[in-house]
């Protein structure tokens, strides 16, 4: 299979099931917004292989499988609203995302006031992550609810918060720095 087709060089794309639209379509933009977070998170994972911590197999597989999830949201948001999706984001994984939040949470400092992104490596890569996530729910509200799954909002509604709680946990068992935002400047 060859990577390029020239089918999109007169600005166009193919979404799932094979129509065609133009690449700056709300649709494009949503699940292209989706995969430059997944893109993201794989950054931020790729600072934590040289790391030793006790607990960073259990986090990976985790967000590997945050990953796996959010390219199938992406593929729900590439399928036109007339068709079928053979896979459908569900309630439970939205759940997951709370369930995980929360524990996490419960190890973390109590946020006292508003953080920079900073720290380590990975976690100003998650912090990142997050913002673009927000960018992805942005544009997804934007299609509409009759063009989207509304759990794929929820989703990555949660999504950011979720990359925003992996961002502290990781700076606090990697001794990353976390910067309170001040009042004054």
């Amino acid at each position: 299979m060859r990577i390029y087709t020239r089918k999109g060089d007169k600005g166009t794309t193919s979404l799932i099931y094979g129509q065609r639209v133009p690449k700056d379509d709300l649709r494009v933009e949503a699940y292209g917004t989706c995969d430059e977070a997944n893109s993201m998170i794989g950054l931020a994972l790729s600072f934590l292989d040289k790391e030793d911590w006790s607990e960073k197999d259990a986090f990976m597989e985790k967000m590997h499988r945050i990953q796996t999830i959010l390219f199938h949201v992406g593929a729900e948001l590439a399928t036109p609203k007339d068709k079928e999706v053979t896979w459908k984001l569900k309630k439970e994984h939205i759940q997951e995302l709370e369930d995980q939040i929360d524990e996490w949470d419960k190890t973390l400092e109590p946020l006292r006031n508003f953080i920079l992104p900073s720290g380590h490596s990975a976690s100003s890569a998650l912090h990142t992550a997050r913002t673009v996530a927000r960018r992805a729910e942005r544009t997804a509200v934007g299609m509409g609810d009759e063009a989207v799954n509304p759990l794929v909002v929820s989703y990555l509604n949660r999504l950011s918060d979720f990359l925003f709680v992996a961002a502290r946990y990781v700076n606090q068992s990697l001794n990353g720095n976390e910067i309170p935002l001040k009042a004054d400047i």
